[in-house]
C-alpha cells in the first residue's frame, strides 16, 4: 500500500506505478467521490477507450412470467 500526503492546498500525487496502472495522463480528467468514509477517484474514459469493455459479457437474464 502507498501513502500520499495531502499538501497545504489540498492536493496529492498519484503514484507513480498507480499512474502507469490505470494509464493516466496529464490533463486527464478524473471523478472524485466521497463514498463511506473514502475518497474514490475514477479515470474518465471515452466512448472509443471503452469500445469493447463489456465484450463476452453474459446476456442471458431470468424474466418474470408476465414479461415477453
Amino acid at each position: 500500500m502507498t501513502t500520499v500526503t495531502v499538501s497545504p492546498k489540498f492536493q496529492v500525487v498519484i503514484p507513480k506505478k498507480v499512474r502507469k496502472n490505470l494509464n493516466l495522463y496529464p490533463g486527464q480528467k478524473i471523478q472524485v467521490l466521497s463514498y463511506k468514509g473514502r475518497i474514490e477517484f475514477i479515470p474518465l474514459r471515452s466512448p472509443r477507450e471503452m469500445r469493447g469493455l463489456l465484450k463476452g459479457i453474459d446476456t442471458s437474464v431470468s424474466r418474470d412470467n408476465d414479461r415477453p
